[in-house]
């Protein structure tokens, strides 16, 4: 991209016309749908996804980061939608120079690049919210300086989160009229939530130091040091991490495939049960691997903390379905939220939970799904979200987006890796002495230390 001004208005310049664009879009969509069902007509469900699919690729912003979730967790959407949002890609244009020089002396002062040793003027990666450069630390004491990331937001994101969000409640509306089979009401109040905590780069500081703190006694996971003095609100200053993309692994021995694998159960888990927390963001560029199999943890934008109780109902369910325990899993489900159970209601949740947690159930080495489908849980899914059409629908805690968001994506993960793993250890080492009184301590008080709030 050229250095010019007027390359840079082109950019902000394409990207209004991109909204305006979506916006176009899905009301000609709204209006098709609404056509189809005055002249009952029924609406080709293929067709639709495909027109929003490239409406939504053609914005490569928050909207898009929103399908890419919803693709990811298959009980959310049809299988036509999710086959089509699966295809959308998080690698969006980068800005050019000119962009970079006047956000960072906005975030940092005129004298900005003075302040750094070195500073790369094309970005590393650029994704929906922001982009990231590579930097040098200016040496201290008499030593090299370290090697920096820094983040970089985009103007104006608060403002197109929330032009994104009124699509996707348009989006929603669309659909909920003529398949009720998932009420997206709490859908939308949490991905709205999640998106909204990203821009916060102070929050997601926080959340990289309570990162550090979890996870300070796993070896094999690496989280990045901020640099405060080289930080600010809407800029991110982090230690770089070298390392590989997952997907160059798949090809390795097993044995390196299975240590990936476990490093990544663990720096997802281990923060879930200790402290209630999780990262609700497993997209591949979020982290990177070193040679020795261990994880570079990064993006701390998406985490979501749980009540004590709702991660207790997580291990309770996991013993219902294996005592066969009815009660239990009533009172699990509740615990999540759940209103309005019957015994239909409740096998049909069955069905999903013991997809998911399947693999927790045998003290053997197994793969994360027998049937080596590429498509995740799709099949399973699909079932579960036809039986539910079927009865009326159900409305699924919010907390379940981002819960599901980590076991899908995870399992996907796992899958390209086709790691051989004893899951049932790994989960019982995690729990084997849990308590919930004993997380709700633990939990208050880092929370406390690092200025973390409750996620509402």
């Amino acid at each position: 991209m050229a250095d010019s001004p007027k390359s840079e208005e082109d950019s902000f310049g394409g990207r209004v016309k991109r909204y305006a664009r979506v916006g176009s879009t899905v009301g000609g969509l709204a209006a098709r749908l609404a056509g189809g069902r005055v002249l009952g007509r029924p609406v080709d469900k293929a067709e639709h996804a495909a027109d929003l699919k490239a409406a939504l690729g053609g914005l490569k912003g928050p909207l898009m980061k929103v399908a890419q979730i919803m693709a990811t967790v298959p009980d959310m959407l049809p299988e036509e939608y999710t086959l089509e949002f699966a295809q959308l890609q998080t690698n969006a244009p980068s800005m050019g120079w000119a962009f970079v020089k006047r956000r960072m002396a906005t975030e940092l002062g005129p004298d900005w690049a003075s302040r750094f040793a070195a500073f790369d003027h094309a970005a590393a990666a650029a994704a929906s919210l922001g982009q990231v450069h590579r930097a040098a630390e200016l040496p201290k004491g008499g030593g090299d300086g370290r090697t920096l990331a820094c983040k970089l937001q985009y103007p104006d994101m608060a403002a197109a989160v929330e032009a994104d969000l009124t699509q996707l409640k348009i989006v929603f509306g669309i659909w909920q009229r003529y398949d009720r089979s998932i009420d997206t009401g709490d859908i939308h109040a949490e991905l709205s939530a999640r998106l909204r905590e990203e821009l916060d780069y102070g929050r997601e500081a926080r959340n990289m130091s309570l990162y550090d703190h979890m996870l300070r006694d796993e070896a094999t996971v690496h989280i990045p040091e901020l640099v405060p003095e080289l930080s600010t609100d809407r800029l991110l200053t982090m230690t770089w991490l070298d390392g590989e993309p997952l997907l160059k692994f798949v090809d390795h021995h097993i044995e390196a495939r299975n240590t990936v694998a476990t490093n990544m159960f663990r720096a997802w888990y281990v923060p879930f049960y200790s402290y209630g927390v999780i990262h609700g963001d497993p997209h591949l560029g979020n982290y990177t691997v070193r040679p020795d199999g261990s994880i570079n943890l990064m993006d701390f934008g998406c985490i979501r903390v749980f009540q004590p109780s709702f991660v207790s109902a997580v291990i309770d369910l996991y013993r219902a379905l294996r005592d066969g325990d009815e009660d239990l899993a009533v009172h699990a489900y509740e615990t999540w939220g759940f209103v309005g159970l019957d015994r239909e209601v409740i096998e049909i949740l069955n069905h999903w939970a013991r997809f998911i947690y399947g693999p927790l159930m045998n003290d053997k080495p197994q793969m994360i799904q027998d049937s080596g489908d590429t498509m995740y849980g799709g099949r399973v899914a699909h079932k579960v979200h036809m039986e539910l059409r079927r009865i009326g629908g159900v409305r699924p805690p919010r907390e379940f987006v981002l819960m599901d968001r980590a076991a899908i994506g995870l399992g996907s993960v796992f899958m390209h890796l086709k790691a051989q793993i004893n899951w049932y250890r790994l989960f019982h080492d995690l729990v084997e002495n849990f308590s919930e009184k004993a997380l709700a301590k633990r939990q208050k008080k880092t929370l406390t230390a690092f200025d973390i709030p409750m996620s509402e």
